[in-house]
């Protein structure tokens, strides 16, 4: 069996016990960013699995965007990762 040389862990270990691979990010061309393909590359550079400049390249991320999603994760947990979190509504 061929695999394929990559840069860095094939996978990693959350503190959770759960293992998180390459697979486990979102592809690419993701244009669509619901709160679990946030987390899951919030957690892949968070945990060494890709580094940011990265996940910058790859998802066409700017730095100040990432660095909100790492905010709101850390601020509100994956709550705050809601396009809609930052909103208030009025009664």
């Amino acid at each position: 069996m061929y695999l394929k040389k990559v840069d860095g862990p094939r996978a990693v270990t959350l503190p959770d016990g759960t293992v998180m691979s390459a697979a486990d990010l979102p592809p690419p061309e993701t244009c669509r960013w619901v709160v679990s393909r946030k987390l899951a590359v919030v957690r892949g550079v968070a945990h060494g699995l890709i580094s940011e400049a990265e996940a910058l390249s790859r998802y066409g991320l700017s730095e100040e965007e990432f660095h909100e999603w790492v905010q709101a994760l850390m601020r509100d947990g994956a709550e705050g990762l809601k396009a809609t979190s930052g909103r208030k509504t009025k009664n």
